[in-house]
């Protein structure tokens, strides 16, 4: 941490704002800074001085935290959780209007009734149906584009036209984080396509909201590294001199705020110094999972197949474990336009074994209940096929699922329609998605607000509704 560059650099800042137009730009910024610092202290009820501290909630949680298992690219909903006897009976047909010339295309894969429940789900995930009673299948999703890169914005965002937080940064703004020494929002592995470091940004919101990105990389899963996060330690300085530096830098900071009350909004940074301080010395600890059993590293598949995304599983439950409100686990490659038969049972022989194990633990460690796990993508793919062998994109219907955290597992809500073309029952698009992931973590999206530009913004914009029918 290059602690005096950055107090430089700021200096140079604020008296620029003081000098130019004979500081009418300081005025203006120290109006923005006062008005956005009041509106945030209406969030920060329990301690008014840490904007990651926790917070009281608008109604009863059901979870106190998420794990979402993003998976980019589209899965293909009818072939793995929306189970459609008449796309069976319907293969090779082809299809009128604006899809003429279109064959329906027959899952390659069996679909078996799972659980007390009797969900139905693909052959492809055996691990994974063991769980079904804890499962509840949005079959009814829909979303606003076709197109990877805005579809995922939109996913993660709530906007594809615009720069708009994260859905993890607006959860860690709206509930803060239990554990003050590790970042309240991870995300394990982010693709740098489709959005890139816009789906785990702040946006508007301050800084110190944005999600925290660990890498994966092979060097970086070696027990007792620092888990893929660059710069975490200091190649030149000690911890106490770090200290020491971080120290003056606050006492300078504290000494400008005597005399200028309008700096709050700048200030904010220093929370970010002082957790990348405090991550040294608990961070590589939690990444390494050298400390578990032979069993657990065995049941999440670590060093099998799937062992990247194995490992992004079980640090996924040792964050949860620990505090962290909102954890993204991402696996690529689901974009099958062609070589959809061995692409899948590639994709999913590599995630079913570590999400089974996930739920496994989290159940055996009392954390289900109220934890959240989501899995899903962008979008589905058509009913149809794409050459011989492939599906093309379908936003218009396709299938996510929850676990925990206070929903009704065992369950199917929505549908599309005989053929999975398009959802027509219990329609939920990304506004409704994230409105009811909100009300099920205790938060009112249409009162979870923050003031930019002259207006409140939410991650819902001005839509949304909250599906209750999931709930337990």
């Amino acid at each position: 941490m290059d602690l005096c560059s950055n107090r430089i650099f700021a200096a140079g800042r604020r008296d620029c704002l003081r000098t130019l137009s004979c500081g009418f730009g300081l005025l203006a910024f120290a109006g923005i800074a006062n008005h956005a610092a009041a509106s945030a202290r209406i969030r920060l009820d329990d301690d008014e001085g840490n904007p990651l501290a926790p917070k009281s909630t608008h109604m009863p949680p059901r979870a106190k935290r998420v794990i979402f298992l993003c998976m980019s690219g589209g899965p293909s909903h009818v072939d793995t959780f929306d189970y459609k006897p008449d796309l069976t009976r319907n293969n090779g047909k082809g299809l009128g209007g604006t899809r003429a010339g279109a064959q329906l295309l027959a899952s390659p894969f069996k679909f078996r009734q799972s659980g007390k429940s009797g969900l139905w789900i693909s052959d492809l995930f055996p691990e994974v149906a063991k769980h079904a009673d804890s499962l509840c299948l949005l079959r009814g999703m829909s979303t606003a584009v076709p197109a990877h890169a805005q579809a995922s914005v939109l996913m993660h965002t709530g906007s594809f036209q615009f720069v708009r937080p994260s859905f993890g940064a607006w959860t860690l703004y709206g509930l803060g984080t239990e554990n003050q020494n590790l970042p309240g929002f991870i995300t394990l592995n982010p693709p740098a396509g489709n959005g890139g470091a816009q789906n785990y940004g702040a946006g508007f919101l301050p800084a110190v909201y944005q999600g925290t990105r660990v890498g994966m990389e092979r060097s970086a899963r070696r027990e007792g590294g620092d888990g893929g996060m660059p710069n975490l330690r200091n190649p030149v300085l000690t911890a106490e001199a770090q200290r020491d530096q971080l120290d003056l830098v606050q006492r300078l900071n504290k000494e400008r705020l005597k005399r200028d009350r309008s700096d709050d909004q700048i200030e904010g940074v220093i929370e970010s110094y002082e957790l990348a301080f405090r991550m040294q010395a608990e961070m590589p600890e939690l990444m390494d999972i050298s400390d578990e059993k032979p069993k657990t590293l065995e049941m999440y598949g670590i060093g099998g197949q799937g062992d990247g995304f194995a490992r992004q599983c079980l640090l996924a439950r040792r964050f949860a474990e620990k505090g962290v409100r909102f954890i993204e686990v991402n696996h690529g490659g689901w974009d099958t336009h062609r070589n959809l038969k061995a692409d899948l049972e590639r994709q999913s022989s590599q995630i079913d074994k570590p999400i089974a194990a996930l739920l496994a633990d989290l159940k055996q460690r009392k954390l289900l209940d109220d934890t959240l796990v989501v899995w899903g993508g962008e979008f589905g793919r058509t009913p149809y096929a794409q050459g011989p062998d492939g599906r093309d994109h379908n936003h218009k219907g396709f299938t996510m699922w929850v676990a925990g955290g206070g929903t009704k597992g065992g369950t199917s809500y929505g549908a599309t329609d005989e053929n999975g073309i398009e959802a027509v029952d219990g329609k939920m698009d990304i506004h409704d998605w994230h409105a009811t992931l909100l009300a099920l973590m205790g938060m009112d999206h249409e009162r979870l607000t923050y003031r930019w530009a002259g207006r409140d913004f939410r991650l819902t914009d001005v839509k949304g509704n909250v599906h209750r029918g999931i709930f337990a």
